[in-house]
């Protein structure tokens, strides 16, 4: 039995216009220890599909399908058991720490909170485990940190306390959306092996979202490569990164920044803007964008296909795109 298995999600926001399908028909698996990168661009279902596995979806969002947690479909859990799971059994890193942390609590008061909830400690021993998790992550002078206010700290300590938070239950799974935003190149590479380190060490799942193709290469087994709200490529990451088999995909490598290229260099783009989730077309979402678009694209979805083992993609045109060479077809 995996650890983590989501069966044919769906994930629907009500909107005056309609129903925004934000994610359609996702399905993933995680055995305890694995990793698994979400990539795409804005509004894509990346965050959408962490907030309905954390059962956190705003009060517009409906869900369809099977969230499974070793066996136990989390859709038909309550609210009240769905707090005894959340910052217990998964945990979640939020994309920015300033927002995500209680501006009136000090971080040391967040931090035992669910030590005291989930863990039953008493409030002293909350507080030492709490140091000891400031010293864990980092955060120098963790005895009188532990008394700021989220505002007294700066960007990478914040998330260093938001890492804290997540790991205070040693959680089965660990989600991280973007945890790396709004902060600098070097701040980014301590947050990243700090959250890479402590996985290894506690051995938790890991789910991490990110558009940055570079630290899902360096940070996960596997990934999802999602587009209007549906999984387009998924496998072992170094046989995606090998062997770019959809043409949105391709775009994503091709718009990467290159060694090389100079100031006065443009980056590669992939043409057009992602599609109205009220409105989405009858066939492949990427129609509109694909170089290799045809009639058939646009009237039919594209069924799954197997690429090489573990390796699916849903195209109509995969030998097509993949004798494109990746970045062949945007240049």
């Amino acid at each position: 039995m995996a650890l983590l298995d989501v069966e044919n999600l769906d994930v629907s926001l009500s909107t005056a216009m309609g129903p925004a399908r934000a994610v359609r028909g996702l399905n993933i698996s995680l055995e305890k220890g694995e990793t698994l990168g979400i990539v795409g661009e804005s509004g894509c279902g990346k965050s959408m599909t962490a907030l309905a596995l954390m059962g956190l979806l705003p009060d517009n969002g409906t869900t369809e399908g099977t969230i499974s947690l070793q066996g136990e479909d989390l859709l038909l859990k309550s609210e009240k058991e769905m707090c005894k799971i959340r910052g217990n059994r998964m945990a979640m890193i939020f994309q920015e720490p300033m927002t995500s942390l209680n501006p009136v609590h000090t971080v040391g008061r967040q931090i035992m909170e669910p030590l005291r909830l989930h863990r039953g400690l008493s409030k002293s021993e909350a507080f030492k485990e709490t140091i000891g998790l400031m010293e864990r992550v980092g955060i120098p002078n963790p005895s009188e940190r532990v008394h700021n206010y989220p505002h007294q700290l700066s960007g990478g300590q914040r998330q260093r306390v938001m890492i804290a938070l997540a790991l205070s239950c040693s959680p089965d799974i660990l989600i991280a959306d973007e945890p790396t935003t709004a902060l600098d190149v070097t701040i980014q590479d301590q947050i990243l092996e700090l959250i890479q380190n402590l996985v290894d060490e506690e051995g938790m799942a890991l789910i991490l979202i990110s558009h940055d193709l570079g630290v899902i290469a360096e940070n996960t087994e596997k990934v999802a490569v999602m587009y209007g709200g549906a999984v387009v490529e998924s496998g072992p990451t170094d046989q995606i990164f090998g062997n770019l088999a959809h043409p949105y995909t391709q775009g994503l490598f091709a718009a990467m920044p290159k060694l090389g290229m100079g100031r006065n260099g443009r980056l590669t783009t992939i043409p057009g803007t992602v599609p109205d989730l009220i409105n989405l077309p009858a066939g492949c979402t990427f129609t509109d964008r694909c170089p290799l678009a045809t009639d058939e694209c646009g009237t039919t979805a594209p069924s799954i296909s197997t690429v090489e083992a573990g390796h699916k993609v849903t195209c109509h045109h995969i030998d097509q795109a993949i004798n494109g060479r990746g970045e062949g077809l945007y240049k």
